[in-house]
């Protein structure tokens, strides 16, 4: 009987092990939801390719040493100095411009290094100080980079270090980048109008690279969204596919949007796919979407759907991420 009895009691604990985890599981709150936003944004940046690839040789040579060599030919088939002197003057341009990208680039890559190894608060204050001492306060790269650390501390102190960038005097696709940040920050903050107006001066023809695009049209999408221009905002995130590998570290801001622009289009059926699918990448990420009612300790978002939060409380009480207790609390 003693042997018999050996094989149930394993049995028995086999659940148990397995019931674990749900028990331990941290209550979620919207500030574990921005979080996780903020943590996935972070995540997004350090996948960026390494901008001095583009600069291998071989690149160059297809990408600017044929062109030259062509101009050259035509230039010494044609008689007189005027053409050599065309072609002087191109190649000099050229090389200038190579000299820039090449240190633009490995600034690029010095910033993004920084950011990447800011894992804990005392790096990322060492990082900031280096960003501060080491690159220019007008240099767009480090100054994003400076507001990204920030973000994880301070968001409105990251909305202030980008709000020092002169739109006016950088290049049209940062600007454009500036506005994005800024507009995420203040939908983080539930300021809706405020992000609004940023998005709408936003031109995504200028972003040719398909994953910058997406990251920006995440961002305009929920501001329109949010903003009271929801048909607007499906018939831009229907043109993005958040399950496309290329999209793969910034699902969670493409199906956030898509959960704020289904949901005031009252596309319940769509709204509750994009619902479960945030809740199997990170149950946290449906905090974002409940008011300080139901979640006590974060400001309640501007601009959520009542179905929406409805849906998002219901599906985040049965993941077992919000304690027995703040379920009664159900308004």
């Amino acid at each position: 009987m003693k042997t018999s009895d050996k094989p149930k009691s394993n049995t028995q604990e086999k659940p148990k092990t397995a019931d674990k985890p749900k028990a331990a599981a941290k209550p979620a709150s919207p500030k574990d939801a921005r979080e996780a936003l903020i943590a996935s944004a972070r995540d997004k940046q350090a996948a960026q390719p390494d901008p001095l690839q583009m600069l291998e040789p071989k690149k160059l040579a297809v990408r600017i040493g044929i062109p030259l060599a062509i101009v050259w030919i035509i230039a010494l088939f044609i008689s007189g100095w005027v053409s050599k002197v065309v072609a002087l003057v191109v190649t000099i341009a050229v090389a200038a411009l190579v000299v820039w990208v090449v240190r633009y680039a490995k600034r690029s890559r010095a910033v993004a290094n920084l950011v990447r190894g800011a894992d804990t608060p005392e790096a990322r204050k060492e990082a900031i100080e280096k960003l501060e001492s080491e690159f220019g306060k007008d240099d767009p790269a480090a100054v994003f980079a400076r507001a990204q650390l920030e973000l994880q501390e301070d968001p409105k102190k990251a909305l202030a270090t980008l709000e020092s960038i002169k739109l006016d005097r950088v290049m049209p696709p940062v600007a454009d980048e500036a506005r994005a940040q800024r507009a995420m920050i203040h939908l983080v903050l539930g300021e809706t109008e405020a992000a609004k107006g940023l998005v709408d001066k936003i031109d995504l023809g200028r972003h040719k690279d398909a994953k910058s695009r997406a990251t920006i049209a995440a961002i305009v999408g929920e501001a329109w969204a949010r903003g009271g221009q929801a048909k607007k905002a499906v018939e831009l995130l229907d043109t993005l596919d958040p399950n496309d590998a290329t999209f793969a570290d910034i699902k969670p801001q493409l199906l956030r949007s898509r959960a704020f622009a289904y949901a005031w289009t009252n596309d319940t059926k769509r709204m509750k796919q994009i619902l479960r699918q945030l809740s199997a990448i990170n149950p946290q990420y449906l905090a974002s979407f409940i008011t300080k009612k139901k979640i006590p300790g974060g400001v309640p978002p501007k601009g959520v759907h009542p179905l929406l939060e409805k849906e998002a409380f219901e599906m985040i009480s049965k993941s077992g991420m919000i304690p027995r207790k703040m379920e009664y609390r159900r308004s």
